[in-house]
């Protein structure tokens, strides 16, 4: 492993282990404990951990944190409620995304209301650039403008507990009644814990899954404690840690877009389907006026769903056809342990991407049966939970 890469506080928990670790976004991660098949159906059936830490943590605070934020996400935050998570887009001013991201309200232990914005792992030191870039020293100087950024990427760490049994592991471990932390919703805790040592956290009902489940952040410091107190803990339900093999195809069966893939600076969010991130009346942001534009034309792409009767496995940049000719490209693939076949997301055009089109995939110069259908692959029933 090459000793340049960054390393997450639960490193060498993962090395102890026996998990298979890899290169990802700069930092050394495990890719898999056991098998990927393994990890994903646990995360289904019973519940899984996952070392997220390498995700980047931004800190705003200050009687000006809201309206720069407004300045700089394609989503409202001002109207956020305490405790509300949303999710959001960052666009360069050609409406291009530079990366999508969760933004939180939360108050500290001290009763300061700040905002955390969490980003990709890879585009971390790009929107921090971005963010110093448009946060001038003259904002600092009006009163009521005031900001205060703070980069906590290796000051905590964070784990995505997911799976219908996560609420009974978690549970016991903190002091918020989990049971009423809705969807999208986060809280400041006190962790139940002598590791702690009366250190807070901060929880959350979100995830890259599909399932129900939570994402946690501590202090870098007791995380190996507070990680495994969760995994002792969740030994009689079957917890397993989980890689980031599975968490990819976990998410693809959740169509959920993943950054360098179904989103990048080329593509915009009308064609990923992400509209529903982009409020454009009200705060200027960066991008703006060209989504503006860019939502009156016509596409020349969208993201679809593609289910596969064979078994071979389409792959990134496999194209797709309708007829023998092009029409589109495979963004995301893999084989679903869920739904026990492949499964792909791609962008196509426009007139090939209604549901049930009968579509083809070259895979490796063989041509494989694709059908359009409606994402996500997979949803939970939110009723259980």
């Amino acid at each position: 492993m090459d000793p340049t890469l960054l390393r997450t506080p639960l490193y060498d928990w993962h090395v102890a282990h026996g998990a298979r670790m890899v290169e990802f976004a700069g930092w050394a991660m495990p890719v898999q404990y056991t098998s990927i098949i393994d990890e994903h159906v646990a995360t289904r059936s019973s519940v899984a951990i996952t070392d997220i830490s390498h995700m980047g943590r931004l800190r705003f605070e200050g009687p000006g944190a809201a309206v720069f934020l407004a300045e700089m996400l394609t989503r409202r935050v001002a109207d956020m409620e305490l405790g509300q998570i949303r999710y959001s887009l960052m666009t360069n001013d050609a409406g291009g995304i530079l990366d999508d991201v969760l933004v939180g309200y939360y108050h500290d232990s001290y009763g300061q209301p700040f905002y955390m914005v969490v980003v990709n792992a890879g585009n971390r030191q790009k929107i921090v650039d971005w963010f110093h870039a448009h946060l001038p020293r003259e904002r600092a100087e009006i009163p009521g403008r005031e900001v205060i950024f703070t980069d906590l990427s290796r000051l905590w760490a964070m784990f995505a507990i997911q799976g219908p049994r996560s609420i009974d592991i978690l549970q016991p471990l903190m002091n918020a009644d989990l049971q009423w932390l809705r969807y999208y919703r986060g809280t400041r805790v006190q962790l139940l814990h002598p590791a702690a040592n009366r250190q807070g956290g901060i929880v959350s009902r979100t995830g890259y899954t599909g399932e129900d489940g939570f994402e946690l952040s501590v202090g870098a410091e007791i995380a190996p404690a507070i990680w495994q107190a969760i995994v002792d803990r969740g030994k009689p339900y079957g917890i397993v840690p989980c890689g980031l093999g599975a968490r990819d195809t976990l998410r693809l069966e959740a169509a959920m877009p993943l950054y360098g893939h179904e989103l990048s600076e080329q593509i915009d969010p009308f064609e990923a389907g992400l509209g529903f991130a982009c409020h454009l009346t009200g705060y200027d942001f960066p991008g703006r006026d060209a989504l503006l534009k860019i939502q009156k034309q016509s596409r020349s792409r969208v993201r679809v769903g593609l289910n596969l009767t064979g078994q071979r496995v389409p792959r990134e940049g496999y194209l797709i056809l309708r007829n023998g000719q092009p029409v589109g490209k495979i963004s995301s693939g893999t084989f679903s342990p869920t739904l026990k076949k492949p499964i792909a997301m791609g962008y196509v055009v426009p007139d090939a991407a209604a549901i049930g089109t009968e579509l083809q995939i070259d895979v490796r110069g063989r041509t494989e049966p694709a059908t359009v259908m409606e994402l996500p692959f997979y949803q939970r029933d939110r009723r259980k939970a």
